[in-house]
Order: structure tokens, then C-alpha cells, then sequence
């Protein structure tokens, strides 16, 4: 009868100590785990950075979209087909003079 006792006694001790365990290793996931509380701040900014790339693509992918939207071949906007032409192939009058900024 004794034995019995102490088998059940140690069994439950085990499983406290099991359980114990269990409720730590959670607690600590809690504390420093990739989503808890220490790793928040880290998120917030993240999340912050995340936003403002998003903004600022939102912005490119609106400037893309009313340059397509110029350079239809059903009508194009003259001004900017004369602009990409003069910058990309290298295309000017023979009486105009043409002053390079980009250089120091």
C-alpha cells in the first residue's frame, strides 16, 4: 500500500514538474520568442520601414503608369516623345547647344 502511494506520489510530482516545465519554456517564448514582447520594437520598426517602401514604390509605379499612358501610340504626348528621344538617342537640332549638368 505504501508503494503504491509513493509510485502515485512520484508520478504526480513528475507530471507538476513536466507541466511546470511546459508553462516556462511558454513563458519564455512570451518574453523573448520572435513575436514577443522583447522583439515588438523590432516589428514596429520594421513594419514602419516596410510602409514607407511601399509608399515610395506606390509613387514610382504612379509616375511609370502616367508615362505609359502618355507614350500611347494613339496619341502620344509630343513633348515627352521629344524629351525621350533627345535622351536617349542622343538627338538635337544643329543649331542648339547642349550643356552637360551632370558633370562636376
Amino acid at each position: 500500500m505504501i508503494k503504491a502511494v509513493a509510485k502515485n506520489s512520484l508520478r504526480e510530482r513528475l507530471t507538476q514538474f513536466a507541466a511546470l516545465s511546459y508553462l516556462l519554456v511558454l513563458g519564455g517564448l512570451v518574453l523573448a520568442g520572435p513575436y514577443g514582447v522583447l522583439a515588438w520594437n523590432e516589428n514596429v520598426s520594421l513594419l514602419d520601414k516596410r510602409e514607407q517602401r511601399i509608399t515610395a514604390l506606390s509613387e514610382q509605379r504612379d509616375a511609370l503608369s502616367n508615362q505609359v499612358k502618355l507614350l500611347n501610340p494613339d496619341h502620344a504626348d509630343p513633348d515627352l516623345v521629344t524629351e525621350l528621344m533627345r535622351e536617349n538617342l542622343n538627338v538635337a537640332h544643329p543649331d542648339e547647344y547642349i550643356i552637360d549638368l551632370n558633370q562636376p
